[in-house]
């Protein structure tokens, strides 16, 4: 029986290095493996024996892209075992932070890392030479959020402004005021890129999906809310180690997130838009319509109109935020330190992000757990490419290669945050005389 192999040795316009291989027999798939071949980065291990106050800082470090996400988790945790309450303006100005990281990242991935695949062009620089208009258009909204997290956060990549109990300083009411106009632009570009996104080419491709995403039914999910599942589940951020599990794979440096039972979940854009579409705005949910978009959407092709439905909500909401700001006085809450194990959970632009924290009595942590959204998407991933080939198996061998690479776009996987620090043994001279290891 003849078999193929499909290898994408490098994948491209994704963060991080990883590569994919689909082996095909007959015409059945047999191995579909996404390899994360990019060495442990260690975080968890760091973390320990550091003061629980930086935090913030060390944990912006794991991206480049989404550092918001990875403070407000960190953040969370840490106030919960404080008992530290920020109060409604600290939390309105981490919720306009984190809408400044949804739009430059989702304005990044729709304009310069995935519409190329829809649009059958290699990549960015050939869109811009046949398109020029578009990348205009994303690299201004990029930009905008960009200086959403700048002015918040101190600067846009990595802020530093963000600490336990709130801001290190906040920023003036004229400061933010002074963004208003490109907001309002911002917006009118945001309802474009959801028209312009809803009349892509899509494969013909849905799958049934077990989604996972904060809820709170008060507003679209970012930094607060329970952990709400498709199938029911309504669980505390404390809980998510009771019903969730991650399993080491042995051709990856990544952990592969799934529930208890065994089943892969999936989380981000899809997730959030399926269990919390109520909670848009009223001009995002239309846009959603017109764009042709069920609730929920079961094609992971069509994220990328999702994200485009998203960028308009954050858009709107950060424009909100900013004509009615008023800063927080004090720009932080301080508490005793005290020993204990706090959880903290937002959601990243490509999803769930969840944090667990151990301190003691002087705030030093002794354990900590991170887990990101691409090592939760990753077995579903693998389960995307497993039925795609599946179904159009008899495609031609190019085609069907790049439709694979463009089906892990599907998720703006960010793979260098995926590896996890499992064990590393120290052999010299033949002998084994040290071991480090994250805690559970």
């Amino acid at each position: 029986m003849k078999s193929r192999t499909i290898n994408v040795d490098t994948l491209a316009r994704v963060e991080g290095e990883g590569a994919l291989r689909v082996r095909v027999k007959g015409r059945h798939v047999e191995e579909v493996n996404l390899r994360i071949y990019e060495p442990p980065r260690f975080f968890e291990a760091f973390l320990r024996g550091r003061a629980s106050f930086e935090a913030p800082d060390i944990t912006a470090r794991i991206c480049g892209i989404c550092p918001v996400a990875y403070q407000m988790s960190s953040t969370q945790a840490i106030e919960r075992i404080l008992g530290i309450d920020p109060g409604t303006e600290i939390r309105r100005l981490r919720r306009l932070l984190y809408c400044g990281e949804w739009i430059e990242s989702h304005a990044l991935h729709i304009y310069l890392l995935h519409a190329p695949d829809f649009l059958g062009l290699e990549d960015s620089i050939q869109l811009a030479r046949t398109n020029p208009d578009i990348v205009r258009q994303g690299l201004r909204l990029k930009k905008i959020g960009n200086d959403l997290m700048s002015l918040i956060g101190g600067r846009e990549i990595h802020p530093i402004n963000v600490r336990v109990g709130g801001f290190y300083r906040a920023p003036r009411a004229e400061d933010l005021k002074a963004l208003e106009e490109d907001l309002t632009w911002a917006v009118e570009a945001a309802a474009e890129t959801v028209r312009w996104a809803g009349s892509l080419p899509f494969p013909d491709f849905e799958r049934e999906y077990l989604f996972v995403a904060l809820r709170n039914g008060r507003e679209y999910p970012m930094n607060d809310g329970r952990i709400a599942a498709s199938d029911g589940m309504d669980i505390g951020v404390d809980e998510y180690e009771r019903h969730f599990t991650e399993e080491h794979v042995e051709r990856s440096n990544a952990l592969h997130s799934v529930r208890h039972s065994g089943e892969p979940y999936l989380v981000g854009p899809l997730a959030r838009y399926a269990l919390n579409f109520e909670t848009l705005t009223s001009r995002a949910r239309e846009a959603a319509r017109d764009a042709g978009l069920a609730v929920p959407c079961r094609n992971p092709f069509k994220s990328i109109i999702v994200r485009s439905v998203e960028l308009l909500h954050a858009c709107e909401e950060a424009l909100s935020i900013v004509r009615s700001y008023v800063p927080p006085n004090p720009s932080y809450v301080t508490a005793p330190m005290r020993a204990g194990t706090g959880h903290g959970a937002t959601e990243a632009p490509r999803g769930l992000l969840y944090h667990r924290y151990t301190i003691d009595d002087e705030g030093i942590i002794r354990a900590a757990k991170i887990v990101p959204p691409t090592s939760q998407n990753q077995k579903t991933i693998e389960e995307d490419l497993r039925e795609y080939v599946n179904r159009f198996v008899d495609k031609p061998k190019k085609q069907l290669t790049w439709e694979c690479e463009q089906a892990v776009r599907n998720y703006d996987p960010c793979i260098s945050c995926a590896t996890h620090f499992l064990k590393l043994e120290w052999e010299q001279d033949g002998a084994v005389d040290g071991r480090m290891e994250c805690l559970p």
